[in-house]
Formats: C-alpha cells, sequence, structure tokens
C-alpha cells in the first residue's frame, strides 16, 4: 500500500536519530524525551491507519489485525468495536481535545514549568547545568508569578514552588483547566493520538509527534539548563527579550496544536461508515 510505505518511511526518518543513540546506549537530553516521558517505542509510528470509514482493498492481512475487520474482500478499521471497548477512555480523550480547543488560550507562563521543578532543589531533572546556578534559577522563580494549568506539568514542581502557582492543579479538574497555549498541552496532542490507535490517520499521528518534538525544543530552549554543547540557543525568559521570543514562538506552537486537535477530533468522531473529512474516492484508488 503507498500510503503505508510513505508513512513507515516518513517514520523512520523521524525516529532514526533515537534509535542511533540506543543502539549506542547514549541519551540526548531534548530530543529522546518523547520516547521516555511518554514511553511509546518508535515502532508505534511506523504502523499507519487510514483512520474510520476508508475501506481498504487487497489488503487481506489487516483483517487480522485487532480493530479492523473484513467485508468480503474489503477491509476496514472496526472504530464502532474500539469505541465500545474504550468507552470511557475515548470518551475523556474527546472530551478533553474539545474543551481545551474551545478555550481562549493563555501566553502569560513564560515556560516557568521548568524552572519550578528545578526551584530550590538539591538535584535537578537534567544530567545538565544550570544556566544561571541554583541561586539565580532562584531568583527567577521568585521574580514572577506561576501561572502553569498543566497538571502533567505541575505535579513535578518542588514542594517549595507547589504554593507558589496561581493555581492548585488536580487530575480531576484537568479538562476545566487545559488550555491551548500551554506547551505542554500542545504536546499531548501526540499522546492523545497514540491512545486512540487505529481511529487516527497516520498523517495526524505523524504531524502530533513532529509538533511534540518541536515543542519540546523549545520547552528546553526556554528552561533554566544551559545546553550550548547539545546545539541550543537559550530562550533567556527572564529578559523583556526571551519573553517577547517565547510568546511568539508558543502562539505558534498553540496555532499548530488547535489545528491538529480540530484533525484529530474529526477523524475520531467521524461515522464508522463514511470516510469523515479524508477524500474517499481519492484514497481508494491509491490503495
Amino acid at each position: 500500500m503507498p500510503l503505508a510505505s510513505a508513512h513507515a518511511e516518513r517514520a523512520e526518518a523521524l525516529t532514526a536519530a533515537h534509535r542511533a543513540r540506543a543502539s549506542r546506549g547514549e541519551k540526548h537530553p531534548v530530543e529522546d524525551f518523547l520516547f521516555t516521558y511518554y514511553s511509546y517505542k518508535p515502532a508505534i509510528l511506523r504502523r499507519w491507519h487510514p483512520g474510520p470509514g476508508i475501506v481498504l482493498r487487497d489488503a487481506p492481512e489487516r483483517s487480522a489485525w485487532r480493530w479492523y475487520r473484513a467485508q468480503g474482500d474489503d477491509v476496514r478499521v472496526d472504530a464502532v468495536g474500539f469505541r465500545a471497548e474504550k468507552g470511557s477512555m475515548y470518551r475523556g480523550i474527546v472530551n478533553l481535545l474539545r474543551a481545551t480547543r474551545d478555550r481562549a488560550p493563555q501566553f502569560g507562563c513564560f515556560g516557568l514549568h521548568e524552572w519550578a521543578m528545578a526551584y530550590r532543589a538539591d538535584e535537578v531533572r537534567h544530567a545538565v547545568p544550570l544556566r544561571l546556578g541554583r541561586d539565580g534559577t532562584d531568583a527567577v522563580v521568585d521574580a514572577h508569578e506561576l501561572k502553569c494549568t498543566h497538571f502533567d506539568a505541575f505535579r513535578f514542581f518542588t514542594p517549595e514552588a507547589v504554593p507558589l502557582n496561581r493555581t492548585a492543579l488536580r487530575r480531576d479538574d484537568q479538562a476545566q483547566r487545559e488550555q491551548p497555549g500551554c506547551l505542554h498541552a500542545g504536546m499531548d496532542v501526540y499522546k492523545w493520538a497514540v491512545k486512540l490507535g487505529p481511529l487516527v490517520p497516520g498523517d495526524v499521528l505523524l504531524d502530533a509527534f513532529e509538533l511534540a518534538r518541536d515543542i519540546r525544543t523549545l520547552d528546553m530552549e526556554a528552561s533554566p539548563y544551559d545546553l550550548t554543547d547539545w546545539g541550543y540557543r537559550a530562550v533567556a525568559i527572564e529578559t523583556p527579550e526571551g519573553k517577547a521570543e517565547y510568546v511568539a514562538r508558543q502562539r505558534a506552537m498553540s496555532a499548530r496544536g488547535q489545528a491538529l486537535r480540530a484533525r484529530l477530533v474529526a477523524a475520531v468522531t467521524a461515522p464508522d461508515d463514511t470516510p469523515g473529512d479524508a477524500d474517499f474516492s481519492r484514497l481508494r484508488s491509491v490503495l
């Protein structure tokens, strides 16, 4: 299948550097994060799915895949079966994506979540030096109001940083707090795409991975860590110029995240017997 082959080639290119490092037992403080924090192996990215409503011709091997079903000589994703078995997870993810998509973005956090994770800490999360040193890092936190809205960043704050956040975040109110200006919420679009498995078209999955990769880069460039030896230029959010750069790039990432949320929700909620937003006749002709 040409689309599946092209997808696999793109996935191989996106994961080549990580796989090469892993074979040598090497670690990268920025680029390997998506494979360690989310614990998704590169092989997950290689597996192409057409999404609901797309009929595959001449693909009998797919009938043996989980969440696929045969219709005579044709095979398609069993979206109804997936949604039925994964009901609570499926609904929770879709509701979170919709709630985040429909909320106004906020751009005043300046990436201080990484600084809050190092605030007054004897040990830091990454094996690289602090750009401003320990006292300088603490001083930046003390000079700003923490406005983190993402629970999975907030839960890594040091105990001293937790009460400094504008809001005490909880897992059970994540859907009420998540907002599209948050870098980590944008990164998590990749996580949700993986969890929704065969309902997610391959291009949406890989686009989500690329967004997460780019967000991670900005996340660490704006962090308190000195990554000069790894080839990264600092976004000095403790300065007016750094803040302006951060917000401009944050807005661009947010726009990409919003577009991806819309595509992801449209794909995974498409009826099982229609191609949703895809060009059905074109897809059938190339498979």
